[in-house]
């Protein structure tokens, strides 16, 4: 069953920082969509099977802290 979860990750703030979130938040098993809106500073993720804490170690590793 899909399933999308949200986070607020303050640091990001240009197509870098939504690049490599992205790119990141891909790689974890699971992960099927990630959309990234810079102006509220909110990411969510969608697919199946998803691991929070593996989720917010993929955007940690890609420099940025989510809340």
């Amino acid at each position: 069953m899909s399933q999308t979860i949200t986070y607020t990750v303050p640091g990001m703030t240009c197509d870098h920082c939504k690049h490599a979130v992205t790119t990141e938040l891909q790689a974890v098993t699971g992960v099927d969509a990630v959309d990234v809106d810079l102006d509220t500073k909110l990411v969510s993720v969608s697919g199946e099977g998803l691991d929070d804490a593996a989720l917010r170690a993929a955007i940690d590793e890609a420099g940025y802290e989510a809340d």
